[in-house]
């Protein structure tokens, strides 16, 4: 840990105080969002699954800083805080959460499919693995069309063990894509260890045998990973040479809000959130340096739970999706008038109280 806080106040130097000051907000917002998603959930205005950023605020916080309007995201079912970070309103993110109209995807998709093609966020994937051959083909699409930007194919550090990784490892470095393979390695796939789950613990190495680099980036350094992804970002538009970024954090609580987490010691998960929290670290380096003070850090956490608590207004206030728009979206626009289509709006009607 002390190598990393020695990292962070190396490149100090040469950073605006003003851009320091905003990461740290960032990631203070992530953080604070996930908290009190946490809650809802537990208060039941949030079903289905739902998994947390936790611990990994440095990670999206570098990522986003490092990207372009241009740049294209896909990721995994852990995405809350990529698309708090890349701009999207808390708002309508809370409130697809609570599976309302107004949320990012119209209340339909909920944690695991937030969706806005405005900010290039092309969505969180459930299954696990299924966002990255559609990352590798919209880097296609970019190269095809010669359209500026990358992709960002986000995953966790199990995905690296299945069959449509290496397929799409193969494609991307044959083809020469703009993409970069972004493993947010917190050290688990669900309950198995990545020692356990992988004959190659060292995740950056799995793209060799298809002479695609890679490297491990500290996750809980907000300024390693911003630059990291700076540098391969222009390599892989430049030269369309993809990447694996092997990005390391702490995962502070279990695979998603219901995972009582028994499977780690509780000690050592305890030891190990207090030596890798970004957001604690972080701080501390800039009340060090004289880049923030005590003042700072209340009135920015002020200002992050009066946001987050009017995310939280917005969802409750919000309208729940309408019956009659139940296949809006689907193949069949509008609701084709069917007995089956019609019994099925009955059904859930009288299951909701409103027949």
């Amino acid at each position: 840990m002390a190598k990393a806080k020695d990292a962070v106040r190396a490149a100090l130097d040469h950073e605006d105080a003003g851009t320091l000051r905003h990461y740290y907000a960032q990631m203070l917002r992530l953080r604070r969002f996930e908290e009190r998603t946490s809650e809802m959930y537990v208060k039941a205005k949030i079903g289905g699954y739902c998994h947390l950023n936790l611990g990994e605020e440095a990670t999206i916080v570098g990522l986003m800083a490092a990207l372009t309007p241009d740049d294209y995201i896909f990721t995994n079912y852990r995405e809350h805080g990529y698309i708090l970070a890349r701009g999207v309103a808390p708002g309508p993110i809370m409130a697809e959460l609570f599976g309302k109209e107004t949320g990012v995807s119209g209340g339909r998709g909920g944690s695991m499919h937030l969706f806005n093609a405005q900010a290039h966020f092309m969505g969180g994937y459930a299954i696990v693995g299924g966002q990255v051959p559609l990352a590798v083909g919209a880097a296609y699409a970019l190269k095809y069309q010669s359209k500026p930007g990358v992709v960002i194919a986000q995953m966790g550090d199990a995905t690296t063990n299945i069959g449509a990784f290496y397929e799409s490892l193969n494609l991307a470095k044959l083809w020469k894509l703009p993409v970069l393979f972004f493993v947010v390695n917190n050290g688990y796939g669900m309950g198995t260890s990545v020692e356990n789950g992988s004959s190659e613990p060292n995740l950056y190495k799995k793209g060799g045998s298809f002479r695609i680099h890679g490297e491990r980036i500290d996750g809980t350094n907000v300024l390693a990973v911003r630059d990291a992804v700076r540098r391969l970002r222009q390599r892989a538009e430049q030269e369309g040479e993809p990447a694996i970024l092997d990005i390391t954090s702490f995962r502070f609580r279990g695979h998603s809000v219901i995972d009582a987490d028994r499977y780690r010691d509780a000690d050592a998960v305890r030891r190990g959130r207090e030596a890798f929290d970004p957001l604690r670290n972080f701080a501390a380096i800039l009340l060090a340096n004289g880049i923030a003070d005590d003042a700072f850090l209340k009135e920015t956490a002020v200002l992050v739970d009066r946001e987050v608590q009017a995310a939280i207004d917005f969802a409750t206030g919000s309208p729940e999706p309408k019956f009659e728009d139940m296949y809006t979206f689907m193949y069949a626009t509008p609701v084709p008038n069917t007995p089956d289509a019609q019994d099925a709006i009955r059904a859930v009607k009288i299951n909701r109280g409103d027949v």
